[in-house]
């Protein structure tokens, strides 16, 4: 007499996923655990991985080591107290700017430039005088009569293109607990505009009522009311009212358009000149947005610099490559090709009509604002594709590469936690999760503007690099 045992396999499958699949296929019980070797099996970046973390216990030992200055980064950021001294234009703050057009993102040559980075740069030579026609201010830029650096080169950040020319108008702001400044434009709105390669005759016309109007009527209502606008305040609430702050800044907004009417109206400007500035602010839910990057800035440059740190202080894009600087790395880029973010894009657009990632925005996510606190904003998540479920996860996953919760800029859905703030490369490196970041989508040509919003994130292969320099830094 014989006899026959089934059981169903009960099975823990680790790596490729398609063998759980065939387990499942057959009736089985699977616990699938999404795990693959740290810098995808490659034995130098395992090697360096290794080296930067073992040994906690060693008080000497490089991981050691690593840690005591992630800690010191860190606390840097979260300390970050920014607030807005005031505005000034370009030349006054760089007085020896001269023909120099900052941009968004790592380093590069007007050759390489995309599509909008290239229309910002016209129109920005157009706005200065430097030249009359569109031909010929490409003509000066593809000469090198025209000088080009990061925005972060200065202690600045711009979204999209990015661009900052001499007389340009750019907001203060100080960190007075690092004693760091930052400075970015003022936000031109929706539309067509600078920062996506616009350049025509309403581009302009803005920009230069920005310089003569808005930006001195600003200047002037701050200066007299003697009151800095605190931005970690109202990043902290706004994060409780639906904005992740790079994105979705309509609570933003709001709260500063309530900081700038008071002292506005008590101001020696005459009624028309307040009516319009306030008019322009209330039509523009952005407004606040390039606020929120000087804020992150602010707040970064004081965590740059400390040896030995693998903490991320900078994330930025221009269009053709993505770019990081790491704390204990000095000033030295670490670049791969930027993707095409994956979104939702506006009718009559596709991924085909799509720039690569733009902008020095991604400082935000740099802070812990943005795509890492997209959790807190369900009314964006729709525009850039997902759900509130979705969002929520990407939040979640951002804590274990991140060193920290801020406990300032607190998340109520998910409980009142702090946001993920602090990127550690070994941690990306170690766990193949990239920083997420949400983003606006530009046309690739110059002056179309945004055609869609979505997700992308950082190329691992930077990380990667970083984390071999800080290896071999040691």
């Amino acid at each position: 007499m014989t006899s026959s045992i089934t059981t169903t396999p009960r099975v823990v499958n680790v790596g490729v996923e398609t063998f759980a699949d065939a387990i499942r296929a057959t009736g089985g019980e699977v616990v699938h655990t999404d795990w693959r070797p740290p810098g995808a099996g490659e034995a130098e970046t395992a090697w360096a991985l290794a080296w930067l973390t073992g040994d906690a216990d060693d008080p000497d030992s490089a991981g050691s080591r690593v840690d005591r200055a992630n800690r010191e980064a860190v606390q840097r950021v979260i300390d970050a107290t920014p607030r807005v001294r005031g505005i000034r234009r370009a030349d006054a703050v760089w007085p020896a700017l001269g023909r120099t057009l900052m941009h968004a993102g790592p380093p590069i040559a007007w050759d390489r430039m995309c599509g909008p980075m290239q229309g910002a740069v016209v129109g920005a030579v157009l706005y200065e005088g430097w030249a009359k026609t569109p031909d010929e201010a490409q003509a000066l830029a593809a000469s090198g009569g025209i000088a080009f650096a990061p925005c972060h080169h200065f202690g600045a950040v711009g979204p999209m293109a990015g661009i900052i020319s001499p007389s340009m108008p750019v907001w203060v702001v100080e960190n007075a607990a690092g004693g760091t400044v930052a400075y970015a434009t003022l936000n031109e709105g929706l539309g067509k505009v600078l920062r996506f390669g616009a350049y025509d005759a309403e581009v302009l016309d803005r920009l230069r009522w920005i310089e003569r109007v808005l930006a001195p009527g600003l200047a002037q209502a701050i200066e007299e009311s003697g009151v800095a606008i605190d931005l970690r305040g109202i990043v902290a609430r706004a994060l409780h009212m639906g904005d992740e702050v790079h994105n979705r800044n309509v609570a933003a907004t709001s709260l500063l358009f309530r900081a700038l009417a008071g002292p506005l109206t008590r101001s020696r400007l005459d009624r028309r000149t307040v009516a319009e500035i306030l008019d322009f602010i209330d039509g523009n839910n952005h407004f606040f947005l390039n606020l929120s990057m000087a804020a992150a800035k602010a707040a970064l440059v004081a965590a740059h610099g400390v040896e030995a740190s693998s903490l991320v202080t900078t994330m930025a894009r221009n269009g053709v490559e993505f770019g990081i600087r790491v704390s204990g790395l000095g000033d030295r880029w670490f670049t791969a090709p930027a993707e095409v973010p994956d979104g939702l894009y506006f009718t009559g657009y596709s991924a085909a009509d799509a720039a690569p990632d733009l902008g020095d925005s991604a400082i935000t996510e740099t802070a812990g604002l943005g795509g890492f606190s997209m959790a807190t904003a369900p009314a964006m998540v729709e525009f850039v594709g997902g759900s509130a479920e979705t969002a929520r996860a990407a939040t979640t996953s951002m804590y274990e590469i991140t060193l920290a919760r801020h406990p300032a800029f607190t998340l109520p859905v998910l409980g009142f936690q702090g946001a993920p703030v602090g990127i550690d490369v070994r941690a990306v490196v170690d766990t193949g999760i990239r920083p997420l970041i949400n983003t606006g989508i530009a046309h690739r040509r110059a002056g179309v503007g945004q055609i869609g919003a979505g997700i992308v994130r950082a190329p691992m292969a930077c990380v990667e690099a970083a984390l071999l320099a800080l290896s071999s830094s040691r």
